[in-house]
């Protein structure tokens, strides 16, 4: 693949980073580029150190054209995953006017710059918050698409944008990947999920409350009609998702529009989460089940048959590796990005490093990081 360079929009994000050692372990040449206002610069060396290979980095904003223009006019980009968007869902019930300037005009910026230059490859990175909350699962593409955030919009709007611009040039091949509920990290612990302040995604949560960096985890809902009373939801590991963006690059032939689920097909409870996550770390994490959340769905779980089908991908991790790697990113950086960076190794066994997690009657609520 050395002859295929691609642009990576939002490179040193959570997802598109786990993408990133992916294309490059393939022989992909890989222009990365990200404005860092909701990641680090730092992440770019950790993705070299474990693909043992380098990519060409740049600090660029998807809404300047002009830089845009500059980084097409410059290298010989073949095709482009794009991750780039702001994407907490409360936050755009807040700041909805940020999130349509970011999400809409900085898509329409990238395909305006495609355009010109010829780069009619593209995958999206969608979300199963395009389908809204109500419907059955499994969830298929062919379901209704009624997002219920400003976030959700966004994608729709993209998609939809996508849809028209293949209709009028049948050149275009894109393919927009819904994907529900990523978590995990990578096995070497070096990169994973780094959320500024308070988690807003369950995992990471769970691993801060048993790291002892937060007192204890708000379940939202306890009276659902499910097996335990909790939220069922599609977990996927991110490293999952990241080999979803290559097959999807790599089964670009067919010319339009494409919109493919990647998901498990499974669903988990929080509160199977949360026990599973005991189990990998054999600390006891601290919750209280508080009022529901508006507006959150009972259970959701995807149909990846599609993705079987077309992409010749599935989903390879179960919840135990999921929790298993997510804790090991938190025991090697329990600052996040901000921590010192660790020689890669594997999270599947006990590494006898300097990293240790120690339980005790005194300690049972949190882990202690050892120097």
């Amino acid at each position: 693949m050395s002859n295929i360079t691609v642009l990576v929009t939002g490179a040193t994000g959570y997802i598109a980073s786990h993408t990133i050692v992916e294309l490059l372990n393939e022989g992909y040449e890989v222009i990365g580029i990200d404005n860092l206002v909701n990641s680090k610069k730092t992440v770019v060396s950790r993705i070299t150190s474990l693909a043992d290979k380098s990519l060409i980095f740049r600090n660029v904003d998807i809404r300047d054209y002009d830089e845009l223009d500059r980084l097409f006019e410059t290298y010989s980009i073949n095709s482009v995953i794009h991750f780039a968007g702001y994407k907490a869902v409360g936050e755009s019930m807040e700041k909805p006017m940020m999130y349509y300037s970011n999400n809409l005009k900085g898509s329409i910026t990238l395909f305006e710059v495609m355009e010109k230059h010829g780069v009619k490859n593209l995958v999206f990175s969608s979300s199963c918050t395009v389908y809204g909350n109500e419907g059955e699962s499994p969830v298929q593409e062919s379901n209704s698409l009624c997002p219920t955030s400003p976030y959700g919009r966004t994608k729709l709007y993209v998609e939809n944008a996508l849809r028209d611009i293949c209709a009028a040039d049948n050149e275009w091949t894109v393919t927009a990947l819904r994907y529900f509920n990523p978590i995990g990290a990578h096995d070497s612990g070096e990169i994973g999920e780094d959320p500024t302040g308070i988690p807003n995604n369950l995992l990471p949560f769970i691993a801060q409350v048993a790291s002892g960096k937060r007192e204890m985890l708000s379940i939202f809902g306890g009276d659902y009609n499910t097996p335990d009373g909790t939220c069922i939801r599609d977990y996927i590991h991110v490293s999952d998702i990241a080999t979803g963006h290559i097959a999807a690059l790599e089964s670009i032939t067919a010319k339009g529009f494409e919109a493919i689920n990647l998901g498990t097909g499974k669903g988990y409870s929080v509160l199977e989460v949360v026990k599973t996550f005991e189990k990998v770390s054999g600390i006891k994490i601290a919750y209280k089940i508080v009022d529901r959340r508006p507006g959150d769905a009972e259970a959701v779980w995807a149909d990846p048959t599609n993705a079987y089908k077309k992409l010749y991908w599935k989903a390879e991790h179960d919840l135990e590796k999921m929790c298993t790697d997510a804790w090991f990113w938190q025991i090697k950086n329990p600052n996040g990005y901000q921590s010192q960076f660790h020689k890669p190794v594997s999270s599947g066994v006990n590494t006898g490093s300097s990293m240790d997690v120690v339980n005790s009657p005194k300690n049972s609520q949190k882990a202690r990081i050892t120097a």
